[in-house]
């Protein structure tokens, strides 16, 4: 997955088809990985995915002096940075089969490494 912040909620529904038969609960959204985030946020506009990895960028830059963890190249600290900051995890209630997320959320994946690879995540639906 190439760096950057990924709408990915799609793909979170497609490996969950017994979430239509639940009529409140919550789902758990658990990502594997040290340099990549999980968060919600508006899923309309995609300037937004832009703006997002123009702000973390300046906020965690590459290359600073300080940092001494770059054995894997100087996007390595920035991403457990950016991905510390952010979260690994987020929980969305189920409300008669379907997300509750608002209007305009969405589920984002944020890949914060030039070449993340491929990221696994553990799905957890509780509910009646």
């Amino acid at each position: 997955m190439r760096r950057g912040f990924h709408l990915i909620t799609s793909h979170v529904l497609q490996e969950i088809p017994e979430l239509g038969q639940v009529r409140a609960g919550l789902l758990h959204v658990f990502l594997q990985h040290t340099s990549a985030s999980l968060c919600i946020n508006e899923n309309a506009d995609p300037t937004v995915r832009h703006d997002f990895e123009q702000f973390f960028t300046r906020a965690v830059p590459e290359n600073a002096p300080y940092f001494r963890h770059n054995s894997e190249g100087p996007d390595d600290m920035p991403a457990h940075l950016k991905a510390a900051m952010l979260g690994s995890s987020v929980s969305i209630p189920v409300t008669n089969g379907r997300l509750a997320l608002g209007t305009w959320q969405g589920i984002y994946l944020g890949e914060h490494r030039d070449h993340g690879g491929r990221r696994s995540l553990v799905l957890t639906l509780i509910g009646e």
